[in-house]
């Protein structure tokens, strides 16, 4: 029986690579943009485009309803992918910006799990796979807001996997690096005339968003997924760090860079 996945920010990037991948691996793939043109896109190369804004409750609603009837209420995989970044300091942004932030990285995400979670467990072994980000081990100068959603992200997950493993559902993690996607671009700036930019030794562990996918596929297929997936060297090393060093030692290796 060919299983469904429902892939959320496929307009490109992590997401367009994934729901490729997994439908040249015999998934039916419904790949979910927040653009009406996007969704066309997706419609054209062979998946089901769905339209989904994470930012608006009405429009998860709507998306559930319909990835519901798609799959006759079974659903095999849900891979959280879709966000977006808010960069700048702290004290120059606003509550209604850090409310966005988290409404499109974390509250959506909620809602979605909330709407899907009976079609995940009909399944019987249903997966939940949900991108966060080496800004979910560790919060820089200038992306405090990004960070507070992924590391709301990483104890949702963490939270939600003791809770619906006796259903049979797991719950996985992959936490990618600098990734070389549209996200940087993409990037909401608190100040405008004083953007946040990435350091220039990031540029030089960067890989393309196809390297998330063999941990994808060991979330997804492996009888025994991991909790965590760290993509690039970036994430490998600041999630040593972050157990072995005092804090006061890792500040001073943030700050630096």
């Amino acid at each position: 029986m060919q299983k469904t996945i429902l892939i959320t920010g496929c307009s490109s990037g992590i997401g367009l690579v994934a729901a490729q991948d997994l439908l040249a691996r015999g998934y039916r793939v419904i790949a979910a943009c927040r653009k009406a043109d996007d969704v066309a896109r997706m419609s054209s190369l062979g998946f089901t485009g769905l339209q989904l804004d994470l930012d608006d409750p009405q429009s998860v609603d709507q998306a559930a309803d319909t990835v519901i009837a798609l799959c006759d209420n079974r659903l095999y995989a849900l891979f959280n992918n879709a966000g977006f970044g808010l960069y700048g300091p702290l004290r120059t942004l606003t509550r209604q910006q850090l409310e966005q932030q988290f409404s499109s990285n974390f509250f959506g995400v909620h809602q979605l799990m909330l709407r899907l979670l009976p079609a995940l467990q009909a399944s019987g072994d249903g997966r939940i796979v949900n991108t966060s980000s080496v800004l979910g081990l560790i919060s820089t100068p200038g992306r405090g807001a990004y960070a507070a959603s992924k590391y709301a992200l990483e104890a949702w997950s963490d939270a939600l996997r003791l809770e619906v493993r006796s259903s049979g559902i797991r719950v996985s993690l992959i936490e990618p690096g600098p990734i070389q996607t549209r996200f940087t671009d993409n990037v909401t700036q608190g100040e405008q005339h004083n953007p946040v930019r990435n350091p220039g030794i990031a540029a030089r562990f960067t890989l393309p968003p196809e390297a998330i996918l063999p941990k994808l596929r060991h979330a997804l297929e492996s009888q025994h997924p991991r909790l965590r997936y760290p993509v690039t060297l970036v994430a490998h090393v600041m999630s040593l760090l972050k157990r072995l060093l005092p804090g006061w030692m890792l500040d001073r290796i943030l700050r630096s860079h």
